[in-house]
Parts: C-alpha cells; sequence; structure tokens
C-alpha cells in the first residue's frame, strides 16, 4: 500500500472539515467563491484539530517536563559511564537511563506525539489543495465533497490577489511569490519565538547544561532555515494552515508558562514572587511544604528531648522528661 493511499482517509475527513466550515461561512453571507470563505475553512480547519490533540498537547507538556526535571539525573547517568565504550558499559547505562524513564514515569516519545499526529494531516491538506487543479478538471477523482465543481470554485478564488493553490516555484506572480516569503518569514518568527520563551524562560538552570539543551538550541537557529527551503513549495493554503497552527502553539505555550510554569523555571520564580506578593501560594506548595523535614531546635530520641541550645564550657546538658499529646503524633516539654 502506497503512502498516497495510506493519506487518502485523511484527505476526505480534511476535505470534509473544510467544506463544512465553507458551507457554515457562506450561510452566513460570505461570498462561496471567495478566497477568505476557504482561507477561513482552512483557519476553522486548524481549530478542530488543535482542540482535538489538546489532551496530547496536555501529556506533553507533562512530559517536557518531567524530562527536563530528571536531567541532571540523566546527567549524573552519562558522567558515571563517560568514556567507556566496551559493550556492558553501554548496556548498562541503557538500563539506568530506562529504569529511570520508568521510575519518573518519563516517557522521551511523549513529547513529540503532537507533532507526529499533525503530519499526517499537514501532507493531506497539501494534497488537496495541491491536487485543485486534477479535480477541477477531471484527471482526478473528487476527494470527499470538493468535487470537479467546488475544486473549481476554491481553485480560481483570490486571497491577498493570489490563489490558494499558488506557489512559490510554480507561479508566475509576482505577488504570490512575495506573499509566500513574507509567509515563512512570519512562520520562521513565530516558531523562534515559541522555542525561545520555551528554552529561556520555562527551563531551570540545570537543564540547560546537556547536549539536549545545546541540541534544541541548535535548532532554534536551523528551523528558520528548513522552513525557507520548504516553505517555497507549498501551497499558499499549507501556509496558512502552517502560519496559524504556528500562532496557536505560540499562544497555547505563552499561557501554559505563565500559569503552569516548570519548578525551578525563571517563569516559575517569577510567578512564585508574584503570588507571594498577593498573599497566595503556588498550587501544591502545601504537598510539597508537608513532605520537607521539619527543622528544629531540639533532638528528640524516644521520650527524652535533648536540648541542642548551647551550654557554658564544661556543663553538661541536662535531658528533661517528655509528656505525649493526646491523640499521639508528637511530644510537649513538661
Amino acid at each position: 500500500m502506497s503512502f498516497s493511499s495510506l493519506l487518502y482517509p485523511i484527505e476526505v475527513v480534511v476535505a470534509w472539515i473544510m467544506y463544512g466550515f465553507h458551507q457554515m461561512f457562506s450561510s452566513m453571507g460570505m461570498d462561496p467563491a471567495g478566497g477568505l470563505t476557504w482561507g477561513l475553512s482552512i483557519v476553522g480547519l486548524v481549530v478542530v484539530i488543535r482542540i482535538l490533540i489538546t489532551p496530547l498537547f496536555v501529556k506533553q507538556l507533562h512530559a517536557s517536563r518531567k524530562m527536563t526535571l530528571i536531567q541532571p539525573e540523566l546527567q549524573k547517568i552519562q558522567a558515571k559511564y563517560k568514556g567507556k565504550t566496551d559493550p556492558e558499559s553501554r548496556q548498562r547505562m541503557t538500563e539506568e537511563t530506562m529504569a529511570l524513564y520508568k521510575d519518573s514515569g518519563t516517557n522521551p516519545f511523549s513529547s513529540c506525539m503532537p507533532i507526529l499526529l499533525q503530519m499526517p494531516i499537514f501532507f493531506a491538506l497539501f494534497n488537496v489543495l495541491n491536487g485543485l487543479g486534477g479535480i477541477a478538471s477531471g484527471a482526478r477523482g473528487a476527494v470527499g465533497p470538493i468535487t470537479a465543481a467546488v475544486a473549481r470554485q476554491a481553485e480560481q478564488s483570490m486571497v491577498w490577489g493570489v490563489h490558494l493553490s499558488d506557489k512559490f516555484t510554480t507561479s508566475s506572480d509576482l505577488n504570490a511569490k512575495v506573499i509566500t516569503i513574507a509567509m515563512i518569514v512570519l512562520m520562521s518568527i513565530t516558531q523562534f519565538v515559541s522555542q525561545h520563551q520555551a528554552m529561556t524562560k520555562n527551563m531551570p538552570a540545570s537543564a540547560m547544561d546537556n547536549p539536549m539543551f545545546k541540541q534544541q538550541k541548535m535548532l532554534l537557529y536551523i528551523m528558520p532555515i528548513i522552513f525557507a527551503v520548504s516553505g517555497v513549495n507549498f501551497p499558499i493554503g499549507v501556509l496558512i494552515y502552517w502560519l496559524v497552527t504556528n500562532l496557536w502553539s505560540m499562544g497555547q505555550q505563552f499561557y501554559t508558562i505563565g500559569r503552569m510554569p516548570t519548578p525551578g523555571s525563571p517563569a516559575y520564580e517569577r510567578l512564585e514572587a508574584k503570588r507571594k506578593a498577593q498573599g497566595k501560594a503556588m498550587p501544591g506548595a502545601d504537598k510539597l511544604q508537608r513532605k520537607q523535614p521539619v527543622a528544629a531546635t531540639d533532638t528528640v530520641v524516644g521520650e527524652v528531648v535533648e536540648d541542642a541550645s548551647p551550654r557554658p564550657s564544661g556543663q553538661r546538658q541536662q535531658p528533661r522528661r517528655t509528656k505525649k499529646r493526646k491523640g499521639g503524633g508528637g511530644s510537649t516539654r513538661a
């Protein structure tokens, strides 16, 4: 079975979502043949997809946070086996790493799931928009509700003076090339801002001194180049989908970093200071406090409390009897 055959069911779903939004906007009085109507239909597709994968985004958030918090332990394991290249050492290193993932409930692949699940949708949309000409001419069969008549209407629709199916590499229209470049620049900026705020605001200092962080930092500057190279081959309709998706991700990330920052990160410290100024505790702070050992100036041994306060030189510390409180759970001095 070919990749196109596997994508076809997703193409049908994408086509129905777009067509459904197109019909809704048309019923509201918008021009059915207008590029704005079809462009907003693509935006509607983004909204539906992002809402559907919100549970995965939450899972990705927790997975990324756990991966960040266990970085110091991962570094210890890496340092322990640094320079050891024998199979036995490499196997033990892998086993200890996997045991750490299991104990902390971390799955390093969970953070990739939302992106991986969106890729088939992205390619399905690309095939639908890229195939509008073939569907309109009859060279390709209908995709769900996108019949030859609907495909002709979508292909001829204009937004910003260009067709949704126009591409930088195939269009001779200068306007289409300028809009494509502008959208690629906007996509690169939104991607950069999203990654930059995640790396500088939502990571503790302990997680920044490791190979994974250095790789992410490198990708921060490589991604715009990838966008520039690949973006010129995509129809403007696909670039609209990509840009709106980036804007959604940036806003969603900004919200989660502000409300649910990673402990130890600059964003967490700022939120903690803000809540402290308002007289509020950080969410879960009471649970963390209960887990902390209680500091005491006295050393308790059985039923005798030895006062740990300073004594004059040579004077013996006198133990004093205690009696239990009613209900248990502690002792009071007599």
